[in-house]
């Protein structure tokens, strides 16, 4: 049983210097000034970089993201994002069908929705989004940190966390995210370079887990792993060629799972900052799994260990 212990300035104008008639030099004097009061007018207004709407700014009306604000699309994803108190809503569209059930899941409904045909909801959102008739517009969540994590676990001493390398399909990255929140693993950890942002394509996948389980992203995953191992967890990598399962390996404590790329997998430096490698026992002539799939396997064999 392997267990490890917690331990710029502007010139002024240049006047001529030949003598002038009095009148023609009180002329001059005056146009002079009148320039003067022209030119500093001009400079005290403010530079027009095209036309600017008056009042509020409006929501963007093309689809895909409004800013830093994305559209989370599908049932699972909005009404997971509907009872978060840490999103900020900005706007709500469903049909009217999709609107009624909104209201009967509690009563109320937290915001009151456009009612739109679907088609006009697509409209809003990148092609092919399958939004079951309902949508919203929402300020990201606030990004989370590892040491966020680990302080957040306090003194708990199980616990299982999925860091994942060189994955950068939001599809795959959402799957991964509902099985962490179905098995209850603290955290999914990814490097930030490449790494998708939580679009409504990532929400829509995992199923209203973005609300529930943290997206922690790190600059370096290798210094990732080397923090969670101060903070007492052992970092399994997951390799087809790894001589022994993960079952073998009896983990029990705090345990990240490192799962690499479907194509590449595990980068040879990530696979150096592990503590053990280990398989998942397929078998037959599809051996192979894609790394959702797999990081399902392993934290349901996280929790049977347990």
């Amino acid at each position: 049983m392997r267990k490890r212990p917690h331990s710029q300035t502007f010139s002024s104008s240049q006047r001529g210097s030949a003598a002038r008639a009095p009148g023609e030099r009180a002329q001059s004097a005056e146009r002079t000034r009148s320039a003067e009061q022209t030119k500093s007018a001009e400079r005290s207004k403010p530079a027009d970089h095209g036309a600017r709407p008056s009042g509020p700014r409006a929501e963007p009306k093309s689809h895909g993201e409004a800013g830093s604000a994305p559209w989370l699309w599908g049932h699972h994803a909005v009404t997971a994002a509907l009872g978060n108190p840490a999103r900020k809503i900005l706007r709500l569209v469903a049909t009217e069908e999709t609107a009624e059930e909104l209201r009967l899941k509690d009563g109320t409904a937290p915001v009151e929705p456009q009612i739109l045909p679907r088609d006009s909801i697509a409209k809003l959102l990148p092609a092919g989004a399958v939004h079951q008739g309902v949508a919203l517009l929402a300020k990201p969540l606030k990004p989370w940190q590892l040491e966020d994590v680990i302080a957040h676990l306090g003194t708990q001493e199980r616990a299982v966390i999925v860091a994942l390398d060189q994955v950068t399909d939001p599809h795959n990255i959402g799957a991964v995210l509902r099985s962490a929140a179905a098995f209850g693993a603290a955290a999914v950890v990814l490097p930030d370079r490449n790494g998708p942002e939580v679009s409504g394509t990532l929400a829509k996948s995992a199923s209203g887990a973005v609300e529930h389980v943290p997206l922690v992203r790190v600059v370096n995953l290798n210094r990732a792993l080397e923090q969670l191992k101060k903070a007492g967890f052992w970092s399994v990598g997951l390799a087809g060629e790894a001589e022994a399962t993960l079952a073998s390996h009896k983990l029990t404590g705090r345990v990240c799972l490192v799962l690499g790329s479907e194509g590449d997998g595990l980068r040879r430096l990530t696979r150096e900052s592990c503590d053990l490698m280990a398989r998942l026992p397929t078998q037959g002539p599809v051996a192979s799994l894609n790394v959702s799939n797999a990081a399902a396997i392993a934290l349901y064999e996280m929790v049977r260990a347990g």
